[in-house]
């Protein structure tokens, strides 16, 4: 039966707090404690608590970077004490405080720390990296906190932001709707570019549902604009697009498109067109852009069970036809590779807010145009309409027995007969009734 750790542990905003202010990321706390990074992050989000062994070595690492965290101002008149404080609760306590106070502020005063894998920038290697390049290249400031590895570059996910963002309130006024606009285009077009390349495969298609997303993102901008996180609206909005199943009525798209060069990146191509889209979402999204499994549950709007069983079955029918890629590392790594193979360029911002504002303008007047013809038409039929009741006239029926009309000929000796008694009759016919009177 396991136990709770003796130490108390902070609130899970403030585990996350004592983290990023010793400079940590998910991958190094977990490897000192000895779990993955998707346990810390339940661990942070409050959805776990750490319990057992693993629990105390959290709670004393936390304990530990509050002390290194921690610091405490010199007060007139007080000697210095080289005795340790015992780490009773109540100090313990003291120390958790004075922390959050401390990282409170520090927040305030820096950009914030890189996350796991997949929140910060996406790398691959550069082949035309030579050690001379980089004596040629300006030296990286001191300041980023985002190791990306030698030899590589920046290209799927989204860029990190290098200085601390905006209050709401302070951002609204700061920006105006145009500037905010073309702001999240540039930090999120060229990335969901590559992504929807590898949900659909089609160079076009990709450039065309990225586009599509940010116009009716420009159309319910105000809500967009107050969303806590208006880079996933969009891409929740792009890949609807992508995968919309309306494309395959569509002639341009029922011819494929020429596939990629290297024939390890067109068998890894064929396999993900196989997919389901479901399950192809849930990959790219957890593999390719690197989303925990609740923010690809939630994107996917599924359950995180049935999250992770797509993200199951996919990597399964991956590693059955590409043994190489059974790691997900290297799963990560290859579909990086993969949609930067492709020179994918975005239109400008301009053109895609313009675009957008005629697409609104034009679907506008034709939906008027339309209520005033069915208007039109409804009035012509009111007018026109009969006010009474009108019996239908009954279809023709064929009379049966009517002998055909026969042309006069010469009479027979019967009817020579009947003609001669007839003239031989009275003409006038018997006498006329009277009335009589009495």
């Amino acid at each position: 039966m396991t136990q709770s750790p003796a130490l108390p542990l902070p609130p899970p905003k403030e585990r996350r707090r004592l983290r990023e202010a010793a400079s940590l990321t998910r991958a190094q706390l977990a490897s000192r404690v000895g779990v993955t990074g998707e346990t810390v992050r339940g661990w942070e989000t409050g959805r776990v608590t750490p319990r057992g062994r693993k629990g105390e070595k959290y709670a004393k690492l936390l304990n530990s970077l509050g002390d290194e965290s921690e610091v405490t101002p010199p007060q007139d008149g007080a000697a210095d004490d080289d005795t340790p404080e015992p780490a009773s609760p109540a100090t313990v306590s003291r120390r958790i405080a004075r922390a959050r106070r401390k990282a409170a502020a520090s927040d305030r005063k820096r950009p914030p720390a890189s996350k796991d894998r997949g929140r910060g920038p996406a790398t691959v290697p550069d082949h035309g990296h030579t050690p001379a390049a980089d004596h040629s290249r300006p030296p990286a400031p001191h300041h980023s906190r985002t190791a990306v590895p030698h030899g590589h570059r920046v290209i799927l996910t989204e860029r990190r932001r290098t200085t601390p963002p905006h209050r709401p309130d302070d951002a609204i006024t700061a920006l105006t709707p145009d500037q905010a606009f073309d702001a999240l285009y540039a930090f999120c077009a060229p990335a969901l570019v590559r992504q929807t390349y590898l949900l659909t495969g089609r160079r076009e298609l990709a450039r065309e549902s990225v586009e599509r997303a940010f116009q009716i993102a420009w159309q319910r901008w105000p809500e967009v604009a107050r969303d806590r996180d208006p880079a996933g609206w969009v891409r929740a909005m792009a890949y609807e697009c992508a995968l919309s199943p309306w494309h395959r009525l569509r002639l341009r798209h029922r011819h494929p498109e020429p596939p990629p060069a290297d024939a390890f990146d067109r068998a890894l191509m064929d396999t993900l067109l196989k997919l389901p889209p479901s399950y192809r979402r849930t990959l790219v999204l957890y593999d390719g852009v690197g989303l925990g499994l609740p923010e690809t549950a939630a994107e996917t709007e599924a359950s995180t069970r049935a999250a992770v069983n797509r993200l199951a079955h996919a990597r399964e029918a991956l590693a059955e036809r590409l043994p190489e890629l059974a790691d997900p590392e290297t799963l990560h790594w290859r579909l990086v590779e993969l949609a930067s193979t492709e020179r994918l360029r975005a239109a400008k911002p301009p053109v895609v807010r313009k675009g957008g504002e005629r697409r609104a303008r034009f679907w506008t007047r034709a939906a008027i145009a339309f209520t005033v013809a069915l208007i039109g038409t409804t009035a012509l039929t009111v007018r026109t309409a009969p006010t009474h009741y009108e019996p239908p006239v009954p279809a023709g029926e064929t009379v049966q027995g009517v002998p055909p009309p026969v042309a006069p000929g010469p009479l027979s000796e019967s009817e020579q007969k009947l003609r001669a008694k007839l003239r031989k009759e009275e003409q006038k016919g018997p006498d006329r009734l009277l009335p009589q009177l009495r």
